[in-house]
């Protein structure tokens, strides 16, 4: 579809620059709002209408927050074709709703690895499931938006706002391709800082 209409969104960010401001955006427009940990601690404290991912999934956040978003209820709704009626009907039965907006920016690994953080402390700079969702959410972005960084906020927002909360098919084949450039660029910065002890 040309024009996506976006309904529920799902955050997961370190750099909170700007998320309160965006996120506002979008539930005032009726969007739904599901996020993880500290992004929806900072969601319920500028008083929006946040829910937690574990609300979703029925299953706490683990391992000191290693294991948050890696669940079929969370990559389900992400990773399904919505023009694939096998895929609706299996989200069905499952009970897994759709999400149409995926906006995620990653741990903080650049600074850890300038800090010269141990060994042990930068592996836990290293994200896992940010990246999984990015690039699930850019995979199939012809069903959903995924928002890479916060520099896209500004022209998200716009785009946004002149469709009514639809996202034209143009902007989500741009962010997916810019999705896949962060990833991509993360892990090679991983690669080249990574802990020799």
């Amino acid at each position: 579809m040309d024009l996506l209409p976006v309904r529920r969104a799902l955050f997961s960010v370190t750099d909170k620059t700007g998320l309160e401001d965006f996120a506002r955006f979008l539930s005032e427009g009726g969007v739904e709002l599901v996020s993880t940990g500290g992004t929806f601690r900072s969601l319920r404290e500028a008083g929006l209408p946040a829910l937690a991912v574990s609300e979703i999934t029925g299953f706490p956040e683990i391992l000191d927050g290693r294991v948050k978003t890696l669940h079929p209820k969370i990559h389900g709704g992400i990773l399904a074709d919505k023009d694939n009626p096998a895929h609706l009907a299996s989200l069905a039965e499952h009970g897994i709703r759709t999400f149409d907006l995926v906006c995620v920016n990653l741990y903080d690994f650049a600074g850890a690895a300038r800090k010269k953080a141990p060994a042990r402390a930068l592996v836990e700079e290293i994200d896992i499931g940010g990246p999984c969702l990015l690039r699930a959410a850019a995979k199939n972005y012809h069903s959903l938006l995924v928002v890479p960084a916060v520099s896209w906020y500004d022209r998200i927002r716009e785009e946004l706002a002149r469709h009514s909360l639809r996202a034209p098919l143009a902007l989500r084949r741009d962010m997916a391709s810019l999705a896949f450039a962060v990833t991509s660029a993360y892990d090679g910065m991983i690669a080249s800082s990574f802990p020799t002890d």
